[in-house]
């Protein structure tokens, strides 16, 4: 399968050895793929649809079935600040792989709605915080509140130096699904925040310190793809 053109556009350093986390993760092709490639620490896909969630453990399964190792690229592997239990260490300096099993170690997934009820486990925090094609439906259902929520909680769960990285979508794809319900109707038409919005927000009222347009390195990759992600530095 071709490379998602999202992930040319992430670098490893945001990944590797960290604690991260998914949210709006689907059915966790991403999640999957930013483990075996990035060879982060740990990573958590959140998302609201608990069919999704069955999926992406799936896909999970089936991905350790076929193959036979997967690169954690943490030469000795270490236990993750957000896990009470300690990982198998394995030194593999050369070759930065270990048994597939261990991908499980890595990835895992949960039921949650992130903006309204979903709760991270005390003291708990992240490096690198995803957020792909999401804010759109988090207007939709949750309104400009909804969003700021977002933009808030991700803030909170953020270490210090953390990035969060976004991926909007475009206005124009708010008026295409503005009828899934009665909801999204209503609150399209009090959205005040727009997707070219989002960074001051971001910037001046969220706190985030920086922000890089990282859209060129993904675009072009794959035909169709011109969404822009920007990657926002605690």
């Amino acid at each position: 399968m071709e490379e998602d053109p999202r992930l040319k556009a992430m670098k490893k350093e945001w990944f590797e050895g960290k604690d991260c986390l998914d949210i709006g993760c689907n059915s966790g092709v991403i999640t999957i793929a930013i483990a075996q490639k990035f060879n982060c620490r740990s990573i958590l896909g959140v998302d609201i649809d608990e069919a999704r969630i069955q999926d992406a453990y799936w896909i999970l399964r089936k991905t350790v079935r076929s193959s036979k190792t997967v690169p954690i690229g943490v030469a000795k592997s270490t236990e993750s600040k957000n896990s009470p239990t300690k990982r198998a260490t394995t030194d593999c300096t050369e070759s930065h792989h270990v048994q597939e099993s261990n991908l499980f170690d890595i990835v895992s997934f949960t039921k949650g709605n992130f903006v309204q009820n979903w709760h991270a486990g005390e003291n708990t925090s992240y490096d690198t915080i995803i957020c792909l094609s999401v804010s759109k439906w988090v207007q939709l259902n949750w309104g400009d509140e909804g969003l700021i929520t977002l933009f808030s909680k991700v803030w909170r769960l953020l270490s210090p130096g953390g990035v969060f990285i976004l991926e909007p979508q475009p206005w124009s794809s708010y008026l295409s699904n503005r009828l899934v319900s009665e909801t999204t109707r209503i609150n399209y038409q009090e959205i005040k925040i727009r997707p070219q919005d989002f960074q001051d927000i971001l910037l001046d009222k969220i706190g985030f310190r920086m922000v890089e347009d990282i859209t060129s390195s993904a675009s072009g990759c794959k035909a169709g793809f011109n969404r822009p992600i920007f990657a926002f530095w605690k």
